[in-house]
């Protein structure tokens, strides 16, 4: 490591934390600025998704522990659940329960401030990775190479020169902007319109609620209306509810529960309306999931690049923001291990370009499959469609359906696990029941293949 090399990470959040931690690896020094400075446990002011539900796949979490060893247990220390997935939670797909049965995944709930805060401490203990308040308003450099961004604070305007610059500032980035600036070349952007609106609010948790599980999770009906329920620190159910394409749950105590009601399974509703509310419920606006398409540009300049959601902002409702950004951070390691730092850029984006593929066109699909999400439809879409309604009828009678089918969501399998001889066959059967007959059926419990 050469003692000079220096890498400045734009953004505080859980993409800049991971990336800090990576370039750690191969920077002598990691300066990371954040513009909203925050102690402990606060809310940060530019993180309004921060009072909602978060859930972290599994696929994100066996990353973190690799980067930050003892994460899971360091986070159930603090107050957070743990859980085996299909086990200790529940989950709802297409208006039915998916069949309790092991999946080897490990569900963390708590709040989104305790995980930045563990991850933050963390970080900020690896030699040589500091954090300063700082808002960033540009580059400095040319259209083939970046050597400094421009940043304000308290102390005014400076120019910080470093090697590699990494834009982790969220969805908001305005990345785009400072290409054009420089005179290079900006990437085009695919989004979804699918207008989610959130209202959330805590509770007090009480033993023996939702039969012992410490989570439920219930997808979007075909009336667009679903929500989740988690068991985080504190002894409190955090609980979102959500509603698409502009039907956006109220914030009022009667409106809430009204809209709890209404969701595809009873669990939620009876958790509000047995359970002490311990503040008001807050909203969230969500417009469009965006993927800006770095991989495709003939060039990009050296010493910038793009991670987490400045990259791809997902649909919050699949919970897969948190997991890419840990997949992307490995995808940067191995970058950078590769040596060359001249391509390390264009390396990146083509690597994170296949990870980002798998979960885009997991939660596209799903956002497609409401008739009023505005997007292009193919036959392989429609087909696809078709096919996943059939596996959540399935995984409701047939264990093995669910293993795989939670695997798959988790980002743990891909999704052609779902297509394999025996699993495809247990679908295309037991995923061939009429709905007015599946919900009156017993899952079918047998010990799914390890």
């Amino acid at each position: 490591m050469n003692e000079r090399r220096h890498a400045v990470v734009l953004g505080a959040g859980i993409a800049g934390l991971l990336a800090a931690r990576v370039l750690s690896e191969h920077y002598a020094r990691v300066t990371i600025f954040e513009r909203d400075m925050v102690a402990g446990t606060a809310m940060r002011r530019g993180v309004p998704q921060a009072r909602h539900l978060h859930g972290l796949l599994d696929r994100g979490r066996t990353i973190i522990e690799q980067l930050y060893p003892g994460f899971t247990s360091e986070m159930a220390d603090r107050g957070a659940t743990t859980a085996e997935a299909l086990v200790g939670t529940r989950w709802y797909v297409g208006g039915l329960r998916v069949a309790p049965t092991s999946t080897g995944l490990t569900s963390v709930m708590a709040t989104r401030p305790l995980l930045e805060e563990v991850l933050r401490q963390r970080t900020l203990a690896v030699p040589g990775v500091r954090l300063y308040e700082g808002m960033a308003r540009g580059l400095i450099g040319d259209a083939a190479r970046v050597r400094a961004v421009s940043v304000s604070g308290g102390y005014g305007a400076e120019a910080h020169a470093t090697d590699l610059i990494v834009d982790a500032t969220g969805r908001g980035s305005r990345a785009s902007v400072w290409l054009a600036a420089l005179g290079a070349r900006i990437p085009l952007e695919e989004r979804l319109e699918v207008d989610l609106g959130y209202a959330s609010r805590l509770f007090r948790w009480r033993p023996g609620q939702l039969g012992g599980h410490s989570s439920v999770i219930i997808s979007t009906g075909p009336n667009g209306r679903g929500g989740g329920a988690i068991r985080v620190e504190g002894d409190r159910w955090h609980i979102t509810l959500a509603g698409m394409l502009g039907d956006h749950p109220p914030t009022d105590p009667d409106g809430f529960a009204e809209f709890a009601a209404t969701i595809a399974a009873p669990d939620i509703h009876e958790l509000i309306t047995s359970s002490e509310p311990l503040e008001d419920a807050v909203p969230h606006r969500f417009r469009s999931p965006v993927r800006r398409r770095f991989e495709r540009l003939s060039a990009v300049p050296r010493g910038f690049l793009v991670l987490g959601d400045a990259l791809c902002g997902f649909n919050p409702l699949y919970a897969q923001g948190m997991a890419v950004a840990a997949q992307q951070a490995l995808v940067l390691r191995d970058c950078l291990r590769a040596g060359s730092e001249a391509e390390l850029p264009a390396r990146f984006y083509f690597a994170a370009g296949k990870v980002v593929d798998v979960a885009w066109q997991l939660a596209a699909g799903a956002d497609l499959s409401h008739p009023g999400v505005i997007g292009p439809r193919t036959t392989r879409t429609r087909l696809t469609n078709a096919y996943v309604a059939r596996a959540h009828r399935a995984a409701h009678v047939d264990p093995q359906v669910a293993r795989t089918f939670l695997r798959v969501a988790n980002l743990v399998e891909p999704p052609a696990a779902l297509l394999h001889p025996l699993i495809a066959g247990r679908i295309l059967l037991r995923g061939n029941i009429k709905p007015a007959e599946i919900a009156e059926r017993t899952p079918i419990l047998i010990e799914p293949t390890r």
